[in-house]
C-alpha cells in the first residue's frame, strides 16, 4: 500500500513537473512582456533612431517604439548596442525587438524574423556638390567608398563587385551614416552610401552634399524579433496597420522628416553661415527671453531667422520691421519704442508669441505651437476663420494638419467672402511654419551633435506650464 502511494505521488510530481514546464514553455516574449509590464527596444543612439535633447528622449524609431509600448499598455526601456551587436543583443534576450531602421535582407532573415514594412527607402550615392563626375552607377568604377561594417550598404557594394564593378570599399566600425555624410560635406572622404530618407534629411544639415545615383532598387525598413516569436510579430504588424490607418504613423514621420523635399541650397547655406556670423550677437537676449516665456531658445532663433535673417534693420514691404518684424500696432501694444532695437524687438516678439500660444489652450503640442506661429505670421483672425472652416469640414480645428488644409482655402472667394476676416494668402503661414520647423530642426541637430552640456543641463518638464520661468521645456517635434 505504501509502495503504491509512493508510486502515485511520484507519478503526480512527474505530471505536475511536465505541466509546469509546458506552461513555462508557452510563455513567449509577448506573454512575458504583458505579465511584466515592460518591453525593451534594441535601437541605435543616433540622430534618427534615438537620442536625447535637453534630457528628453527623441528619435523617429524611439517615438514609434514608444507608441507600440503604449499600444500594448506597458512601459519601455531602451538598450543601444553597437551596430554589429544589434542581433546578438536581441538573440541573447537583452532586448525584445529591434527598431533601428533595419532594411530587410537575405542575410538578416537567416538570424531574425521581420515585421511588415513600415517605410520604403533606396540606397543612394552621396558625394560633394562640386563632384559632377558620377552620373551613373558605372562611374563608381575605381572609386573608394566608405561605409559602416555590417550594413546593407556593405552587402550591396559587395554584390556590385561580384557583378564586375571594381570599387574599393573601406569599412568602418560603428560610425553613424550621418557622420559619413558630414565627412563627404567636409571633403574628408569622397563617397559614401545612405538610405534616401537619411540622405534627404541630412541635406538640411550639410547642404554641400549631392544625393547622386541609386545603387539598388527600393528596400523595406522593418522591425525585427527573435526567430519564432510569431505572437510578438503579429502584434507589431497589427500595430503598424493601426497607426497607419489612424494617422499616428504620419504624425510621427512628419515630426522628423517633415518637408525633407524642401531644399533651397542658397537659403540653407546662408542660414548655416549666419548661425556663425550673426546669431552670436543676439544669443544671450534670445536665451533670456525664451527662458522667461517658456520656449526653447533655439525655436525663437528659428523664428527670428525666418522673420529677418538676424538683421535688426530688416523691413518688409508691408511695414513690419526689426528682428521680430513687429507691426506698428503690435509694437505699441507691447510697449516698444524702437522696433529696430534688438532687445526691445526680441522681448516684445517672444512675449507676443507667448500671448498667442496661451489663446490656443484647447490644442495640444506641437499643434498648439504651430497654430500660434501661424497666428504670429498672418494674424489670429485668419486662424479663427481657418478653424471654423475646419469645423465645417468635420476636421479637428485644434490640429495643425487640419489648418494646413483650410488656411489655403481662404484665397478663394467661396471661402473668404463668408469669413469674418476676409481674404488671406493662406499658403504663406503654412510655408512659414514649415520653414521655422526646418531651421529649428537644424539648430536642435547642432545641439545634439556638438553641445552635450546643453543637452544635459536641465531636467525634463512639460513643454509649457504655468511656471514659465522653468529652465527647459520638453519638445514633441
Amino acid at each position: 500500500m505504501i509502495i503504491k502511494q509512493r508510486k502515485h505521488r511520484t507519478l503526480f510530481l512527474i505530471i505536475l513537473s511536465l505541466l509546469l514546464s509546458v506552461s513555462c514553455a508557452k510563455e513567449d516574449t509577448l506573454d512575458r512582456v504583458k505579465r511584466s509590464g515592460v518591453i525593451t527596444v534594441v535601437t541605435r543612439n543616433n540622430a534618427h533612431c534615438y537620442y536625447t535633447y535637453r534630457d528628453v528622449p527623441c528619435g523617429f524609431e524611439y517615438d514609434l517604439a514608444k507608441a507600440f509600448a503604449d499600444y500594448l499598455g506597458v512601459k519601455m526601456t531602451v538598450v543601444t548596442p553597437s551596430w554589429e551587436k544589434l542581433g546578438d543583443t536581441l538573440n541573447t534576450g537583452k532586448g525584445d525587438f529591434i527598431a533601428a531602421s533595419l532594411s530587410i535582407s537575405p542575410s538578416r532573415r537567416k538570424r531574425l524574423d521581420f515585421s511588415d514594412s513600415y517605410l520604403r527607402v533606396q540606397q543612394r550615392v552621396i558625394i560633394h556638390k562640386s563632384n559632377h563626375k558620377i552620373k551613373k552607377l558605372q562611374d563608381l568604377a575605381g572609386k573608394t567608398i566608405h561605409v559602416r561594417r555590417g550594413t546593407s550598404y556593405e552587402e550591396r557594394l559587395n554584390e556590385l563587385r561580384r557583378q564586375g564593378l571594381l570599387v574599393h570599399v573601406v569599412l568602418h566600425d560603428d560610425i553613424p551614416t550621418e557622420e559619413f555624410i558630414r565627412m563627404v560635406a567636409d571633403r574628408e572622404i569622397e563617397i559614401t552610401v545612405a538610405d534616401s530618407n537619411l540622405a534627404f534629411l541630412n541635406r538640411r544639415y550639410y547642404p554641400d552634399i549631392r544625393i547622386s545615383v541609386p545603387v539598388r532598387e527600393k528596400q523595406s525598413l522593418a522591425w525585427a524579433v527573435r526567430k519564432g516569436e510569431a505572437s510578438l510579430l503579429e502584434e507589431i504588424n497589427r500595430f503598424f496597420k493601426k497607426i497607419k490607418g489612424d494617422g499616428t504613423f504620419q504624425k510621427i514621420y512628419d515630426r522628423y522628416f517633415s518637408s525633407v523635399e524642401i531644399f533651397d541650397y542658397v537659403d540653407l547655406k546662408k542660414f548655416h553661415i549666419r548661425l556663425r556670423t550673426r546669431l552670436p550677437k543676439y544669443r544671450e537676449i534670445i536665451r533670456r527671453e525664451a527662458r522667461e516665456n517658456g520656449f526653447d531658445w533655439r525655436l525663437i532663433a528659428a523664428v527670428i531667422y525666418q522673420e529677418s535673417h538676424f538683421n535688426p534693420r530688416a523691413r518688409s514691404y508691408t511695414g513690419v520691421g526689426g528682428l521680430m518684424q513687429l507691426t506698428l500696432n503690435t509694437a505699441r501694444a507691447m510697449g516698444v519704442t524702437d522696433r529696430h532695437d534688438p532687445e526691445q524687438s526680441i522681448r516684445a516678439g517672444v512675449r507676443y508669441l507667448r500671448k498667442l500660444y496661451d489663446k490656443y489652450d484647447t490644442a495640444k503640442d506641437p499643434d498648439r505651437l504651430f497654430i500660434a506661429l501661424a497666428s504670429y505670421n498672418v494674424g489670429r483672425g485668419h486662424i479663427l476663420d481657418a478653424r471654423k472652416i475646419a469645423q465645417s469640414k468635420k476636421l479637428d480645428p485644434d490640429s495643425w494638419a487640419s489648418l494646413e488644409q483650410t488656411l489655403p482655402l481662404l484665397r478663394y472667394p467661396t471661402y473668404y467672402r463668408k469669413a469674418a476676416y476676409g481674404y488671406c494668402r493662406g499658403t504663406e503661414p503654412v510655408r512659414y511654419v514649415k520653414r521655422i520647423r526646418l531651421y529649428y530642426d537644424i539648430l536642435k541637430r547642432d545641439a545634439i551633435t556638438s553641445d552635450p552640456g546643453e543637452r544635459r543641463s536641465c531636467r525634463p518638464v512639460p513643454f509649457l506650464s504655468a511656471q514659465s520661468s522653468a529652465p527647459c521645456r520638453q519638445r514633441y517635434f
